[in-house]
């Protein structure tokens, strides 16, 4: 070979390495809580064709812990070790977020047609002044996730409970018969405040809540939040937990339930896999003796039956994000995506004409609950920014653990909301 050959075929290798070492460099990082499996294996499919149509970037998610997850989170923002995506529940949180500068604005990214293919109020949720922040994915509804066969047992009518005291009836059933009413991850706290938050729902309605944000007369020192603690308080006078509830987190609180430890497990739409992958089996209650019972209404509250307490959850794109990660939100809410996710029941789309497939029958009843709610207030944790958040989530603990009076758990939050 002559030299020319030789610098030409050596040149040609050199840009061909190039090349290959182009493509390979963008890397976009995403960080969530953990998920089960069969979640986990629909981002590996969705990422894997991303990939494939574009060539040189790659995806990478990283799952922790649910708990982890939030510790880890607000120091990792500030640091050099950022991902470019991390999932929000949205609400006071995602609001903090942004006005912090960690997030970035990416109205200018969203055309008119995605933007159109969301449902109006789930892009509301990731929209802070006007400029979207994240991408939303999925929507839930809190619901008593319920073993039938357990029920049963205990001579609980299911159909039958449309009220709190209702249900109450059915916790008094159910210690008569020697039966643990209902597992709560109550180390934790979060699964605590999914009672107390729904009753202010229920107790205070829209209107209650609106005031109370916007520090109208006793904030959520006011009469309804102070119901909402005495409903909560009268649950928890009858003992409904599993013993050392306070020492269970809310990953050993699913197994328990997926282990036919407890009647009911208060949570949403991701107690379904969750609690199957936890139990000691791995398959956890066949749907055949599993059903959902919405949260009931409460006499003389203000909230309508119909308002629903839960998230609408995404991913929120963080500041200096590569432009790689905003084309991969696009491609993971597009109508396609989201109709394999919520065919194949792994949560409830927001795209709009997503849910059309739709098979799991507690996820249609969810989904339709959603549609039919006029008012859906989202976890007040997330709702009321971190700081009352946590303190939302503290006043639940203690109400649970008879440490403070429903006035002095109203109070509290309001004190809180009222120096944020």
């Amino acid at each position: 070979m002559n030299i020319s050959m030789r610098v030409l075929r050596n040149t040609a290798l050199f840009l061909s390495l190039s090349a290959s070492t182009a493509l390979a460099q963008t890397t976009v990082n995403i960080l969530r809580p953990e998920v089960p499996a069969n979640e986990k294996a629909y981002y590996d499919q969705v990422v894997s064709e991303f990939e494939k149509a574009h060539a040189g970037v790659d995806i990478a998610f990283e799952y922790l812990a649910n708990e982890a997850y939030k510790q880890k989170l607000s120091t990792l923002l500030q640091s050099d070790q950022k991902p470019d995506l991390i999932y929000s529940w949205a609400g006071g949180v995602l609001a903090q977020q942004a006005e912090a500068g960690v997030l970035q604005d990416v109205s200018a990214m969203m055309t008119p047609e995605w933007a159109d293919s969301l449902s109006a109020a789930s892009l509301a949720a990731f929209t802070i002044d006007g400029k979207v922040f994240g991408v939303p994915t999925n929507a839930n509804e809190i619901v008593f996730w319920t073993n039938t066969d357990l029920a049963a047992k205990a001579g609980i009518d299911l159909g039958a409970i449309k009220t709190w005291d209702d249900f109450l009836a059915g916790v008094k059933k159910a210690k008569e018969a020697g039966i643990t009413p209902i597992v709560v991850g109550g180390k934790d706290k979060w699964p605590l405040h999914f009672y107390y938050g729904y009753l202010m729902v229920r107790d205070a309605g829209k209107d209650g809540l609106t005031a109370a944000m916007a520090g109208e007369g006793d904030g959520f020192a006011a009469a309804p939040f102070v119901k909402a603690g005495g409903d909560f308080k009268a649950l928890l006078d009858l003992q409904p937990f599993q013993p050392g509830f306070m020492d269970t987190t809310f990953e050993q609180a699913t197994g328990m339930f997926g282990d036919g430890k407890g009647i009911f497990h208060l949570m949403g739409d991701w107690d379904y896999g969750t609690a199957k992958q936890n139990s000691a089996t791995g398959k956890g209650i066949s749907d055949e003796k599993m059903a959902t019972v919405r949260f009931p209404a409460v006499a003389g509250g203000a909230g309508q039956p119909t308002d629903t307490f839960g998230g609408i959850n995404g991913f929120a794109v963080v500041a200096g994000a590569k432009p790689e990660a905003v084309e991969f939100l696009k491609y993971l809410s597009s109508k396609e995506n989201q109709a394999v996710a919520g065919a194949e029941g792994l949560f409830i789309p927001v795209t709009k004409g997503a849910d059309e497939g739709m098979s799991n029958p507690f996820f249609k009843q969810m989904s339709a609950a959603l549609i039919a709610s006029s008012f859906h207030q989202i976890f007040l944790d997330q709702a009321l920014g971190s700081d009352v958040g946590a303190t939302i989530n503290d006043a639940a603990a203690d109400l649970a653990q008879g440490a403070v009076t429903p006035e002095e758990a109203a109070t509290t939050v309001q004190d809180a909301w009222s120096v944020r």
